[in-house]
């Protein structure tokens, strides 16, 4: 039976067969372990009760930290140990709770690209970004269900597939439906979030790495706008994280402060105030379309 031994930490060291296999040194010590999401959480810093990670790539993925045991009874999400939690025994402080809860979402980056492939094939991505912000917030009445990628958690396993709704000939575009894509994507995210907050999270603060669908302005205002949090880009990915993770564990860092002083925040989203009514309004019949879907 194997030691049970902390996640920052020494965990083993490279044999000398790996060591041959994959041009590394023989002894190197592996110091830390931790799933994807747990990882990209750990490389956004996000470590505490509140905190928040996204990613936005083929699927979606929202995840956030709670300093209480908790779960969803209907398993919409995922709760896990995260990469910081110590179980508590008597006499401990309860602040070594540290549980992630995970939000996955099949349908979101995906239907991005198929709209690339198929409705603006012509043009680039930052240039498919640029005419959806042609069209007005709620894409003038069209809303697209993004579930297109297979069975979805958060609908509790159903498969709904995508769907256009409010489609008019006579007056809707490309751009509305681009944008539309990336609402559908953004309410997706929200609707899925309610979830956590009924499990107690506050969300207010969203940390990602600008890449994938954060690299559009359009998907990422929206997402702040309509979650109401302020949305953090940072210049780091999951590799960073694995590394640093590795440091804290074979003690080159200190703790994560020294480790993570160095990560650099690259822009600040807040919601826009300003439009909030058109962005609830248009969530609202989102969701009203998917209880019929």
């Amino acid at each position: 039976m194997s030691d049970i031994v902390p996640t920052f930490g020494i965990q083993s060291v490279v044999s000398k067969v790996a060591a041959a296999e994959l041009g590394l040194k023989a002894g190197t010590p592996i110091a830390y372990r931790g799933g994807d999401q747990p990882n990209n959480a750990l490389s956004l810093n996000v470590m505490n009760p509140g905190e928040i990670a996204a990613t936005a790539g083929t699927s979606g993925v929202v995840y956030g930290v709670l300093g209480d045991v908790n779960y969803d009874p209907k398993s919409r999400v995922n709760t896990f140990a995260h990469v910081n939690h110590h179980s508590a025994v008597a006499g401990s402080a309860s602040d070594t709770t540290r549980l992630g809860v995970l939000l996955c979402i099949n349908g979101t980056g995906i239907l991005n690209a198929w709209m690339h492939r198929n409705v603006t094939p012509d043009i680039s991505y930052a240039e498919m970004n640029d005419l959806a912000a042609q069209a007005p917030i709620g894409s003038d009445g069209v809303s697209i269900i993004p579930f297109g990628n297979g069975a979805e958690r958060i609908l509790q396993n159903r498969e709904t597939g995508c769907s256009i709704h409010g489609l008019n000939f006579n007056k809707h575009s490309k751009a509305h439906l681009v944008r539309a894509a990336q609402e559908g994507i953004v309410f997706s995210f929200c609707y899925g979030m309610e979830v956590m907050q009924q499990m107690g999270m506050d969300i207010r603060n969203i940390h990602a790495g600008k890449a994938n669908m954060f690299l559009s302005p359009l998907f990422r205002n929206t997402l702040a706008s309509v979650s109401g949090a302020t949305i953090e880009l940072y210049d780091t990915d999951g590799s960073v994280g694995a590394a640093k993770g590795a440091g804290i564990g074979a003690g080159i860092y200190k703790n994560a402060d020294e480790a993570f002083s160095t990560l650099e925040k690259l822009e600040v989203i807040e919601p826009d105030t300003a439009n909030r009514q058109a962005y609830a309004e248009a969530y609202a019949r989102w969701k009203q379309v998917l209880a019929k879907a």
